[in-house]
């Protein structure tokens, strides 16, 4: 099961830089609708993909995800993103290994193999159509542009992964990896969005013989 010590092979495939200490004052909101795994903007395509092998990827998704913020947001000890990957594998290691070889098993067949439940046959296209599919993951969580709100939002669904009992990684991941995918779009401070300078506008006078009755400004003094 990858490690944030053995993760770090990926970490050249990222190209943002990690984030100093930056947080939030008034924190976008990033919560998006549940999704089941085969909608679009989730991730890599998997097609011809089972029901579970969609919930599969998900939660496989979900992990890289973490995985990403644990390398990119390690230098904010506020958000403490190595600690939240770090407690997804300890309390969630089957279920994590079960979706690996769900996925295991989709790239199997769909590049010259099988897959059963006893055994799964993996050709060497298969072999390298999984590491790619892995590598193309962990690349669609990196931003640049929207790396704090990336690192604000990757906190806070792994803060709250660490409540979540064996068993519930899924439901989990299905009701929050919207969020995690909006975050990766660029979002300011709200405090500072709403707020408005206004200058007042310099008074331009003329000389008083350039007025008429009504107080207009007589064409010879805009010439």
């Amino acid at each position: 099961m990858p490690s944030v010590r053995n993760a770090a092979i990926v970490a050249a495939a990222l190209c943002a830089t990690p984030l100093s200490a930056q947080v939030y004052i008034v924190p976008p909101v990033f919560t998006g609708e549940p999704v089941v795994g085969s909608e679009d903007g989730l991730g890599q395509p998997l097609p011809g993909a089972t029901a579970e092998e969609y919930s599969a990827a998900l939660v496989w998704g979900m992990r890289s995800g973490l995985n990403v913020a644990a390398l990119q947001c390690a230098q904010t000890a506020f958000y403490d993103t190595t600690g939240n990957y770090n407690a997804l594998l300890a309390d969630h290691r089957k279920e994590l290994a079960a979706a690996y070889q769900a996925l295991t098993s989709y790239f199997a067949r769909a590049n010259g193999g099988s897959a059963s439940a006893k055994k799964v046959v993996m050709t060497r296209a298969g072999m390298n159509a999984l590491n790619q599919y892995d590598t193309r993951s962990y690349n669609g969580w990196s931003t640049l542009y929207a790396q704090r709100g990336f690192c604000h939002q990757a906190s806070r669904v792994g803060k709250a992964l660490r409540f979540v009992p064996i068993g519930g990684l899924l439901p989990f991941a299905q009701a929050n990896m919207r969020s995690m995918r909006n975050s990766l779009i660029f979002a300011g401070d709200p405090l500072f969005a709403t707020r408005r300078l206004y200058l007042p506008a310099p008074e331009i006078r003329y000389p008083d013989n350039c007025y008429d009755k009504r107080g207009d400004v007589k064409a010879k003094c805009l010439r």
